[in-house]
């Protein structure tokens, strides 16, 4: 009896012992999470949600931008700044992301949506994908030394910064660095230059990309930047790369596409130019504007004022140009005094213009609101 009794204790024991354990893994969903790629992942934490206007954080300086932005599939408004990171604006407030929040960098230079609808950030320290929940590293496989710093840019200056970021109509996304230009197919990154099918006679580097546009018939133009940039506007049409310096200027800011399928060119030394499809026409038709920063539906064009030397402001504000007449808008509309670097037209036809000391505006066609502090 006694040896049946103590074996009765010992199986309850057993019995009680397994439903502990078992209560436990239940409370873990039933298993240990093994260790894989999106551990990296970095939940997002906003630290700052709520705001009616966009603050800064970061101990940014009155040089610093909103420098990039685009509307999401589902309305909301991104602005990528160069040193207070990203923030979301859903049409009441504004929502800030920072490094603390996944970002590589609070110096973010470009963004894309692409057709999945996960939300790119190109910063100086690389590239991150938000999939709607997480910021997620991505590591682009960078061959060449780093980029040598200059006067003009030094923190930036780096072989990791991604300038500028486009999907094209096939799906693939290129990424313009300070290493060179990249392309992704949703698998893996090439580097596009070492592709032994394109024909680069002019032996083109493509670094520092300042911006990249696929034009109605497809191809692929590129604005080179700032040293060790300087190689103008570059032409890929799906076999050769050619290179050109209208007016001499090898550094190109801006790439915009009229309605009538015209390129419009932003030169930093030597003004504007237009590409009607033959040939590249100097653009001066306006003393005193900056360069095209944006089309809006209506097809206006929207120039920056010219930057003032060693200041932050701007020559006269914003000018709006309808192929005939130009409009200009400064500090009587309400307007910013400070240089206008991005602009952006949402679903509703507001233009949101971004400006130096991180300053943001809405224009609705016939008010100035400031959206920043």
């Amino acid at each position: 009896m006694d040896t049946l009794k103590i074996h009765n204790k010992v199986m309850k024991f057993k019995i009680f012992f397994f439903f502990y354990i078992l209560t436990i893994l239940t409370s873990c969903n039933g298993q240990v999470k093994p260790s894989s790629p999106t551990d990296s992942k970095t939940e997002i934490k906003p630290i700052s949600v709520g705001q009616p206007k966009l603050i800064k954080t970061q101990g940014s300086t009155e040089s610093d931008n909103v420098w990039c932005g685009l509307q999401d599939k589902a309305g909301n408004l991104w602005f990528g700044t160069t040193g207070e990171g990203v923030y979301r604006y859903d049409g009441k407030l504004f929502t800030q992301f920072t490094v603390k929040d996944g970002l590589k960098s609070n110096s973010v230079y470009s963004i894309l949506e692409d057709k999945s609808g996960n939300i790119w950030f190109g910063t100086t320290e690389g590239i991150c994908r938000y999939d709607g929940k997480n910021i997620i590293p991505i590591s682009i496989p960078l061959s060449i030394r780093p980029v040598v710093s200059n006067n003009y840019y030094s923190r930036q200056s780096t072989k990791n910064t991604v300038w500028s970021m486009l999907q094209d109509t096939s799906g693939k996304i290129w990424f313009g660095t300070g290493d060179g230009v990249y392309c992704f197919d949703g698998f893996n990154f090439t580097r596009f230059l070492s592709n032994d099918g394109v024909i680069n006679k002019d032996s083109l580097h493509l670094k520092m990309i300042d911006c990249m546009l696929e034009d109605k018939k497809g191809n692929i133009w590129f604005g080179s930047g700032c040293p060790p940039g300087e190689e103008g506007v570059c032409c890929y049409d799906g076999k050769s790369i050619n290179s050109f310096k209208p007016n001499g200027d090898g550094w190109i800011r801006y790439i915009k596409e009229d309605k009538k399928g015209n390129l419009w060119f932003g030169g930093r030394l030597h003004g504007n130019f237009i590409f009607d499809g033959n040939k590249f026409i100097n653009f001066k038709e306006k003393v005193g504007i900056g360069n095209p920063i944006l089309v809006d539906k209506k097809g206006e064009i929207w120039f920056s004022g010219e930057e003032k030397q060693s200041s932050i402001e701007s020559e006269g504000g914003i000018w709006s140009y309808d192929g005939q007449t130009f409009k200009n808008y400064n500090t009587t509309n309400g307007m910013s005094k400070n240089f206008a670097w991005f602009m952006l037209e949402d679903r509703d036809g507001n233009i949101w213009i971004g400006t130096r000391n991180t300053g943001l505006y809405k224009y609705d066609g016939k008010i100035f609101t400031s959206y920043s502090e």
